[in-house]
């Protein structure tokens, strides 16, 4: 009983109201008599760690925030609303004193628009606030499954910024239709999450990423999907190595292996999220470094993906086929720094193997960026030149990749297809 008064006290729901997980964490541990050392151990960490926790609250390390969330009992609902992933009542606890620049939407949308985004900041925004608070539902009668193939249809076409336009929409039908606390809605809606995160990554919003993957791993572990949970530790793995946190990343992307393979990999959807799933661990390693891990990794993720069809079947979770495959290889070798091993595993690539314009993009992206390693100016203009033609966001959405259509126009401006392809890029913005 007093656990119960203690999560429906005026303090407790103040901490829930204003989403301040650590203000309630600190509830649960003086509640209970513990010093930050006492909870400190319990978790596995200092008790300066604690008190960081409970300072910083949602920008805490998400893993230990829901290892201390566990360990003093706090309610499901009530950790949901701290976290911003159920609506709260209108009256709100404003935060004392003056708000951070970074949390104000007018200064936050100026700082999108000075960064170069070339998706639109307003844009940007709108899904950064349906992160931050969860919007009303929209009253749409379309159903959310149709919307939902719709959104993944934008994101292969490379239609980003109609994906996020579509985003805010999409995640407050999606937290409406899962307030059941059915495992079906919770994870659509923890798919919904992962393909914010994807999107979001793809143009380089990775603070945003990290926060719609985090959501997207609550979700999955609430429904108890091993597909859920593996979608979304793949994009909570690629936006923490985004965010220099290779050891992090591999940790999480492991972990979905481990728990991917414990299905028994009985179907194709299950071995296709296995392949994909050693793809994003091979890839991770190779940034991290870890040459014989990811050259081990990307050959174990060919031989899981032998069999599968070389056109995944619509709609699948995981659309993994061994062309995919090849193309990871790609990225891999060249994430090691080895641009002829990167040119050789794609020798045999080509657009009809991919059913995508994004995926068709990718291939041409990964290939141009390995000749860019290589210093192959006039071959890098030809593949992204190719990628604007099949899928234009690939180039003009991907910081990475504009920069390189960018240092071309700086640095080579003579050399064939340079001009054409700033031209092309230049008309798409």
């Amino acid at each position: 009983m007093y656990a119960v008064r203690l999560w429906e006290s005026q303090e407790a729901r103040a901490c829930a109201e204003g989403q301040d997980p650590g203000g309630l964490i600190r509830i649960g541990r003086t509640g209970r008599g513990w010093r930050l050392e006492d909870l400190g151990v319990r978790i596995g960490c200092s008790a300066a760690t604690v008190s960081r926790l409970e300072r910083r609250g949602r920008k805490a390390d998400f893993d230990m925030l829901m290892s201390a969330a566990r360990a003093v009992e706090i309610p499901t609902h009530v950790l949901a609303a701290s976290l911003g992933l159920t609506s709260v009542p209108a009256t709100r606890v404003a935060p004392d004193g003056p708000r951070c620049a970074e949390e104000d939407p007018m200064r936050r949308r100026t700082l999108l628009a000075a960064a170069g985004m070339a998706a639109p900041a307003s844009l940007l925004a709108g899904v950064s606030d349906a992160l931050a608070s969860i919007p009303d539902p929209t009253g749409s009668p379309i159903p959310l499954d149709s919307r939902f193939a719709t959104a993944r249809q934008l994101f292969d076409a490379g239609q980003n910024s109609k994906l996020l336009r579509a985003l805010p929409g999409l995640l407050a039908d999606a937290n409406h239709a899962a307030h059941g606390r059915e495992e079906i809605p919770l994870a659509r809606l923890s798919t919904a999450y992962s393909l914010a995160s994807r999107v979001l990554t793809k143009v380089g919003h990775y603070g945003d990423s990290r926060l719609a993957a985090d959501r997207a791993t609550l979700y999955a572990e609430w429904s108890g999907s091993p597909l859920a949970a593996a979608a979304a530790a793949r994009e909570l793995s690629i936006v923490l190595r985004h965010q220099d946190q290779p050891a992090a990343a591999e940790r999480h992307i492991l972990d979905a292996v481990t728990k991917v393979e414990e299905t028994g990999l009985r179907t194709d959807a299950q071995r296709s999220a296995y392949a994909q799933m050693l793809c994003t661990t091979s890839y991770t390693a190779a940034r991290a470094g870890q040459r014989d891990q990811a050259l081990t990794m990307i050959r174990e993720a060919a031989q899981a993906a032998h069999d599968l069809p070389a056109v995944a079947p619509e709609g699948r979770l995981f659309p993994v086929t061994p062309a995919a495959v090849d193309l990871y290889a790609v990225g891999v070798h060249w994430a090691l720094g080895d641009a002829g091993a990167a040119l050789e595993a794609g020798r045999d690539l080509r657009e009809g193997q991919f059913t995508t314009a994004e995926r068709k993009g990718r291939m041409h992206t990964d290939l141009g960026r390995a000749w860019w390693q290589w210093g192959k100016a006039e071959q890098t203009a030809t593949e992204l030149l190719a990628a604007v033609r099949v899928s234009p966001g690939e180039v003009r959405d991907r910081p990475a990749i504009r920069q390189i259509a960018n240092d071309l126009r700086s640095r080579h401006p003579r050399v064939t297809g340079v001009r054409e392809l700033v031209a092309a890029v230049d008309s798409t913005a």
